[in-house]
């Protein structure tokens, strides 16, 4: 995607060829900072940091990660110790598990001497496959996006809604929820999308925001419990939200939040469809309730907030009373039966365990 007409993935190589280039998004949308992460511990913390986030994005770091560990020191007690720690970063996304369990499976075998460059080499083609799941998914989801405008009076916009993030930002390239959009706009569809703040860190209002203004998408920024109230007047035709966990039984962790849209979509029969690329999707569970671990984020994310401020200058500021606690789980589970599809880069499909398995027959899970 593009920054000021200039072209831009998520993370790539240094040009040492030893290191990785991301965007930080902390900073963003108001300043564009590009890091270089050199070892494994800066590829920890840019994970638990957030300055790269996003399922697939943090997949695609951990990837890197063990490479960048693989540099320093090749043994197999290395290649444990970074794989717990870029593992116990950020529990909830699955992508992270898988793609360090891939990147074991490839090195263990290996004599130490060839670790490194086998290690960058197969976080590269992650890194391609990523862009790749999300252009599909694109594809896939314009389709949706195309049978809507076609019911509609001629000329008049598809309003998409959004939750969070699951833009180019939270992948390498393209996005989950919004590669449909981006698809959609490039076509010449008139394309709308409200914009869920998404509190409490704000990646609707930050990050999503950012992305579609660069890529000149028409959209509008919406406290996150305006949702409900556009749905009941039919300003809202379908809601698109991405997936940082999504079960063999269809069952949808993301954002907190997203489980309230959902509930909403489905009251006033607006279709709710999730972008789930492959290796977003844990064939050993079925049970989202009950079995994915929920991250509990700082209470300062709740309690203050940052911003731009009249003098240029980014500032933090607190929201609540000194004394008042807070509590801030980063993501909620939308069960199965308000999904109304999935979109995967292999097609629309329903959420349910049946669909899953027939779509990824090589991923399904041994558990009964």
């Amino acid at each position: 995607m593009r920054i000021d007409g200039e072209a831009f993935t998520t993370i790539w190589p240094g040009a040492d060829g030893t290191s990785i280039n991301i965007i930080d998004q902390t900073r963003l949308p108001h300043r564009f900072e590009i890091v270089s992460i050199a070892d494994v511990a800066g590829a920890a913390r840019a994970i638990k940091d957030m300055q790269v986030r996003g399922a697939p994005l943090i997949g695609v770091m951990a990837a890197y990660g063990l490479a960048l560990a693989m540099r320093a020191d090749p043994s197999d007690d290395n290649l444990r110790r970074a794989s717990a720690t870029l593992a116990a970063t950020r529990p909830t996304a699955v992508n992270q598990q898988w793609a360090i369990a891939a990147m074991t499976r490839l090195l263990t075998p290996l004599p130490p001497p060839a670790r490194f460059k086998a290690a960058f080499d197969r976080a590269g083609e992650i890194a391609r496959d990523d862009v790749a799941l999300c252009e599909a998914i694109g594809v896939h989801g314009l389709s949706l996006i195309d049978a809507i405008a076609a019911r509609k009076p001629s000329g008049a916009a598809v309003n998409i809604l959004t939750h969070c993030n699951a833009g180019w930002l939270a992948t390498v390239d393209w996005g989950t929820a919004t590669a449909p959009i981006y698809k959609a706009h490039d076509a010449g569809l008139n394309v709308h999308v409200f914009v869920d703040e998404t509190r409490p860190r704000n990646q609707g209002a930050a990050l999503t925001a950012f992305e579609l203004g660069q890529h000149g998408v028409p959209h509008t920024v919406i406290a996150d419990n305006a949702g409900g109230h556009l749905m009941q007047h039919g300003e809202i035709d379908l809601v698109i939200v991405g997936t940082d966990r999504t079960t063999a039984s269809g069952d949808v962790c993301n954002k907190i939040g997203t489980y309230l849209k959902a509930l909403a979509a489905f009251d006033n029969g607006v279709p709710f469809y999730v972008a789930a690329p492959s290796p977003s999707i844990d064939f050993s569970i079925l049970d989202g309730r009950r079995e994915i671990p929920i991250e509990i984020r700082s209470a300062a994310e709740v309690t203050h907030i940052s911003g731009l401020g009249a003098d240029g200058e980014v500032a933090t500021v607190r929201l609540t009373p000194k004394g008042s606690a807070a509590l801030n789980p980063a993501f909620d589970v939308t069960p199965a039966r308000l999904v109304t599809g999935l979109i995967t880069e292999r097609g629309v499909i329903a959420a349910d365990r049946a669909a899953l398995a027939k779509a990824f027959p090589e991923r399904i899970s041994l558990r009964g």
